[in-house]
């Protein structure tokens, strides 16, 4: 993880703007500010972050909507901030997506830990993944798994969309096929970032997810829950690899 990350603030409050904004460039980074979620969408379009600092509470458009926008499409990790110290605050962030969540007013040293702590499981999961893209198809029970569409195809061809969350989920299981995986590996392999108290991110995706792959998604056969332990995969997997021009398997 390097200092030169480019990280948005978005705040309405511009005394917070400025402040965080001075204190990380003074640490090395670099830094855009937002005073609104609908300037926070164009500077995301227009260029790439390694992190957000998303306030909660705005005018119009909320922190937890853009939150979960930037979920929804595969965006930068987040931290929220908020005024409010409710636990349901807290969880409600956590739940959209959030990576971390810290009550205003702040130590922007803390800030700074936690940022550094995103950033390095962000990064160390975005390697994990890199190895994983190198995988083309996955056959398993009557599904075939295509990467470069993210689709599921059944055995009649029937072509399956799937979100981006729901190709990533099913790419770690099939990856590990037959082997228990806990909520907090799953957190961590599929969005890096560490599990909180009462998170259920993961159970939703697990659900949607058995809704396009089980037969009876109320008795799951392939997903199986592994209970106190957290899912396995049970079934056979075939791995089709693709090698990149001047590399071998």
């Amino acid at each position: 993880m390097s200092d030169s990350a480019h990280i948005l603030v978005v705040d309405d409050h511009r005394d917070i703007r400025d402040l965080v904004g001075r204190y990380l460039r003074r640490q090395g980074f670099r830094t855009s500010e937002a005073e609104a979620a609908p300037q926070a969408r164009l500077l995301l379009a227009a260029g790439a972050f390694d992190l957000v600092i998303l306030d909660i509470m705005m005018p119009g458009e909320d922190g937890l909507s853009l939150c979960r926008f930037l979920r929804e499409t595969n965006g930068p990790p987040v931290i929220l901030l908020s005024a409010m110290a409710e636990d349901t605050d807290r969880i409600v962030g956590l739940e959209v997506g959030a990576d971390d969540y810290l009550s205003k007013p702040f130590n922007p040293r803390e800030l700074l830990a936690r940022i550094r702590a995103v950033l390095r499981r962000s990064s160390a999961a975005h390697i994990r993944v890199e190895k994983e893209e190198m995988r083309d198809q996955w056959q398993f029970e009557r599904w075939r798994l295509s990467a470069p569409e993210r689709a599921l195809y059944d055995e009649t061809g029937t072509k399956t969309c799937l979100s981006s969350g729901e190709f990533k989920l099913l790419r770690i299981f099939l990856n590990r096929p037959n082997q228990v995986l806990s909520r907090d590996q799953l957190l961590d392999l599929t969005q890096g970032r560490a599990p909180k108290a009462f998170d259920r991110a993961i159970d939703n995706q697990v659900s949607r997810l058995r809704q396009k792959i089980e037969r009876d998604p109320a008795e799951p056969v392939l997903i199986q829950t592994v209970w106190g332990d957290g899912y396995m995969l049970c079934a056979h997997v075939q791995v089709d690899t693709h090698s990149p021009e001047g590399v071998s398997p």
